[in-house]
């Protein structure tokens, strides 16, 4: 009959179901294990950064006695690759440490803005004083340039390599004049200010004789600074010429000799030889990814309310 259920087909539906809901039953099962699995994970990926932190593997116990190292490594700038903010931070953690019992600073710098090296100069003079029985040692690698030199002065000595670049006592505004360009294409530049000199350097408007003396008085202000600092953390090791302050830069052998620097030396061998502490602990602040984003975020910032290229136009460089 039409009407009447076949066994096979509800025993076939029944099954169906029944591996359906068990199908499910297992997914449910496993994504639950593979939760676990990833939380668990986490947990031990965390447990694992607070342990390095703490300094409890790789041998980083800070209460040892050790030479500490902070790098400076790259433009000293503002939320930059070296920045007073970073530095101070490391500075404070490696004079904290009871186990510090000299500090290395290891300069690969070009140099960058004098407010930031003069921020950091001057921190490395208050904690010395505070700290006068741990020692501080500038070690130049590739070339402790112009900021970098600025920042070195403050330590006790300064070690070079014999190939080092070491110097570059000076400071400079760069930029770019566009207005011969812009007569040739036919554009107008068409600014509008408030405040006569709120113009001051425009690169698309004619140099202004005004502009430009005042320019050059506030390069020879911040150059003025730059010397005293440098006579002062040099003292009377620095065999001063009419070119130490010229801008130029030698070699670190050079650089001895000048009294720009003390002697030939590494990190290693300051470490070993002079602080006579062979184990190093890195106190350089590392970046965070949140850390990076936020100074990109910042400099998109600058850039946009025009205020970037004002801020990196004075340069120890």
């Amino acid at each position: 009959m039409a009407n009447e259920i076949n066994p096979q087909d509800n025993n076939w539906q029944q099954q169906t179901i029944e591996k359906l809901a068990l199908s499910g039953y297992k997914e449910q099962k496993s994504a639950r294990r593979w939760s676990i699995f990833f939380k668990l994970l986490t947990f031990a990926y965390l447990g694992y950064l607070l342990i390095m932190a703490s300094g409890w593997l790789g041998g980083k116990n800070t209460a040892s006695p050790h030479t500490a190292l902070i790098d400076v490594n790259g433009v000293i700038e503002a939320g930059g690759a070296v920045n007073a903010d970073s530095f101070i931070s490391s500075l404070h953690d490696a004079y904290d440490s009871a186990g510090t019992k000299g500090i290395i600073l290891r300069f690969n710098t070009p140099g960058g803005s004098p407010v930031q090296a003069g921020i950091i100069n001057d921190e490395i003079k208050r904690q010395k004083a505070l700290h006068p029985k741990i020692p501080v040692y500038g070690v130049v690698e590739d070339i402790c340039a112009s900021g970098g030199y600025y920042i070195a002065v403050a330590t006790d000595k300064i070690y070079v390599d014999k190939g080092s670049i070491v110097g570059s006592i000076g400071v400079l505004m760069d930029g770019f004049g566009f207005t011969e360009v812009m007569k040739k294409v036919g554009v107008e530049r068409r600014l509008m200010t408030a405040g006569e000199n709120k113009g001051m350097l425009d690169p698309f408007s004619p140099l202004n004789p005004k502009h430009e003396t005042l320019a050059q008085a506030m390069l020879n202000e911040v150059h003025e600074q730059f010397k005293t600092v440098v006579r002062q953390g040099r003292g009377s090791r620095l065999k001063e010429t009419p070119e130490t302050f010229s801008g130029l830069f030698w070699s670190g052998e050079q650089s001895i000799k000048l009294g720009l620097a003390d002697s030939l030396g590494s990190a290693h061998f300051v470490a070993r030889e002079v602080i006579k502490q062979e184990d190093i602990i890195d106190y350089t602040t590392q970046e965070t990814v949140v850390d990076r984003f936020a100074k990109r975020f910042g400099a998109s910032m600058a850039q946009s309310i025009g205020i970037d290229a004002l801020t990196k136009g004075l340069q120890l460089r």
